[in-house]
């Protein structure tokens, strides 16, 4: 998932696929089975409530059912928002769109690989990766705070929200102009309504981008396995979900 992540973040910016519901949201948040089955229905009138592992009556853990409801409200609206920077990012680098100035301070530029995003990916150095790894982990860092201004999505807080990047003593030692989310604060004045179907439509979204990037890397990694992509897509002979070419963990075992 690292490396489907990555694609995106060379293109766009982080509001690309901004939830509409997050940052000082009052829209209800969704805390037991009950109100999944509702959300459901709201989501995908034909399908509804699907759960065959009953996941929503779990409790993760040994933490309470809503906090488990929470984390896993929480996993797939950060998985959508994933899955739709690498969708947008799989079509933009499959169609040779990149920047058009060096990559690296040594000159080097953006890698192209013919149209096919996860030999792009490859060709990207380790001091590259681990840069882009860095802020990733930075991001997931910020994202797990619980302050008396942001409570954890497991502990009554909104799942999907961001915190803002508050600075002073108990935040970033030096000023942040702009938001993960809503940057611009393009939605302060937008109707809870209008909020609500916005979070409806990124979650539907998401859960669509999941099955088109997987879509994509099944059918390069083997052939036929997706007959819509036949042909479209080129082949792969590498691993997908692999952050590194070299096995670095592996290697001390003499596995490549």
């Amino acid at each position: 998932m690292m490396k489907l992540a990555t694609f995106a973040a060379l293109v766009g910016s982080a509001a690309a696929f901004a939830p509409a519901q997050t940052g000082r949201v009052a829209t209800a948040v969704s805390e037991s089975k009950a109100d999944l089955e509702v959300l459901a229905k709201k989501l995908n009138p034909v399908v509804g409530f699907y759960d065959p592992l009953n996941l929503a009556e779990a409790e993760f853990w040994g933490q309470s059912n809503e906090a488990t409801i929470g984390f896993l409200r929480h996993s797939e609206i950060k998985h959508g928002r994933i899955a739709m920077f690498a969708f947008v990012g799989y079509i933009v680098h499959a169609n040779g769109i990149k920047f058009p100035w060096a990559m690296q301070m040594d000159g080097t530029p953006f890698p192209d690989a013919n149209g096919n995003p996860p030999e792009l990916w490859d060709s990207v150095s380790d001091d590259a990766k681990w840069q882009i790894f860095g802020l990733i982990a930075f991001l997931e860092f910020w994202s797990e705070l619980s302050t008396p201004n942001h409570k954890h999505y497991m502990a009554g807080g909104k799942p999907g929200d961001f915190p803002d990047f508050v600075s002073g003593p108990e935040g970033i030692p030096h000023p942040v102009p702009f938001n993960l989310y809503d940057p611009f604060k393009l939605s302060k004045n937008m109707s809870e309504e209008k909020k609500e179907s916005r979070l409806r439509a990124e979650l539907n979204n998401g859960r669509a981008a999941m099955l088109g990037i997987f879509g994509f890397l099944s059918e390069q990694c083997a052939e036929g396995s997706v007959p819509l992509l036949k042909g479209v897509v080129p082949h792969y002979d590498g691993e997908p979900m692999a952050p590194f070419v070299t096995n670095y963990l592996g290697s001390a075992w003499g596995l490549n």
